[in-house]
């Protein structure tokens, strides 16, 4: 069974960086696309990036375009979101989510993590 834990939230000014990681157990990560998303107390959840199997393929909304840079490194089970210029309406709970191809859809993954708190404020 895989499991998925997520790593790297935390509190940034606006502008900030963050790098998450989503660190895979209990299967390859290869076998899957993974997905991130969020969700905002009080909001629905929201893709913002996506991978597929081998990295050839990613996907982000206009919201996080040019900000946010999804990538992974098979040998080491891990897939990472790098956030730069931070936004206060970036604040959310992040998860990662693996599943058979990318895209923004959260129905469409199979497993999930726990997710990290990222929080956006001066």
């Amino acid at each position: 069974q895989l499991q998925l834990v997520e790593s790297g939230g935390g509190l940034v000014q606006p502008g900030g960086s963050l790098r998450l990681s989503c660190a895979a157990s209990g299967s390859t990560l290869d076998d899957y696309a993974i997905g991130w998303f969020r969700q905002a107390p009080g909001k629905e959840r929201e893709g913002v990036s996506c991978i597929s199997m081998y990295g050839k393929i990613t996907n982000y909304p206009d919201s996080v375009k040019g900000r946010f840079t999804i990538s992974r490194d098979n040998a080491k089970n891990t897939v990472y979101l790098q956030m730069n210029s931070l936004k206060p309406e970036d604040t959310a709970v992040y998860y990662c989510a693996a599943g058979p191809w990318c895209n923004l859809v959260g129905s469409r993954y199979n497993f999930w993590g726990q997710g990290t708190q990222v929080t956006v404020s001066s």
